[in-house]
């Protein structure tokens, strides 16, 4: 696809003269699941963000032209090619960015795209899960050490999904939920795909609930509208692993 893209330089708060500057394209899917708090991170450090927006018009980037990949979430399931055509197109994107070494990181429904890119099948999840509950790491999960670190409390995280992805071939299965398996793996060093949100702000949460207040139904792995707004109290937390993750992308 074409190239042309204009990037949005974002000046930094935080510059720090030996820190590497990263050109970070983005795939987002629809307006109300966007970077949240990526986009703050990527401010504060003078990243360099462009983005393809399937809402609005299909154009990709060329894999010289960034360092890392981010697929963001989004209400559509993978295999819904007939009602999203892009979806063909934007598999195919991914894959090229694995198989060249990118840094890629896979949120909710980009995580199960990379998983589908990886050969792995996703399916719809034991329990369809909605709100603030905790991931536990799995005996895998200790290496990487890094990412072990980052979850051997059992924080308590973001989530929204009712399908989820088989871990692929050669990936490590990192971590688990009271209601589903396989909510988090990577892949090398380069490739990770997290099934919950991590990036979520009080704004994008708000989107979130104005967007998808009909998926609340009585479950017990759904929460009220009330109890995901008592819940914020963890966006903190959230971010901070959060940031945590970008930060592996420098390396």
């Amino acid at each position: 696809m074409a190239k042309d893209l204009t990037p949005t330089v974002i000046i930094g708060t935080k510059i720090n003269s030996i820190m590497k500057t990263l050109r970070i394209h983005y795939l987002q899917h629809v307006p109300f699941e966007g970077l949240g708090y990526i986009e703050t991170w990527a401010s504060e450090y003078a990243h360099i963000l462009t983005a393809t927006k399937f809402y609005e018009k299909t154009i990709f980037p060329e894999l010289s032209d960034f360092d890392c990949l981010i697929v963001m979430g989004g209400p559509m399931g993978v295999y819904d090619e007939d009602n999203f055509q892009w979806l063909k197109e934007e598999k195919m994107f991914i894959k090229k960015a694995i198989k060249a070494g990118k840094k890629v990181v896979g949120i909710c429904l980009g995580a199960q795209l990379i998983a589908a890119c990886l050969g792995a099948k996703v399916v719809a999840a034991e329990n369809k899960e909605i709100g603030w509950f905790p991931v536990f790491p799995t005996e895998e999960c200790k290496s990487p050490t890094w990412f072990y670190e980052l979850f051997k409390d059992n924080p308590i995280v973001f989530h929204w999904h009712g399908d989820q992805f088989e871990i692929p071939n050669n990936c490590s299965n990192l971590l688990v939920s009271e209601a589903n398996t396989n909510q988090a793996f990577c892949y090398g060093e380069n490739v990770i795909g997290l099934q919950f949100h991590l990036e979520v702000t009080e704004q994008t949460t708000a989107l979130m609930l104005n967007n998808g207040v009909n998926e609340l139904t009585k479950s017990p792995f759904i929460q009220a509208i009330s109890d995901i707004q008592l819940g914020k109290q963890h966006i903190g937390h959230c971010n901070k692993i959060m940031k945590a993750v970008l930060e592996k992308l420098k390396e």
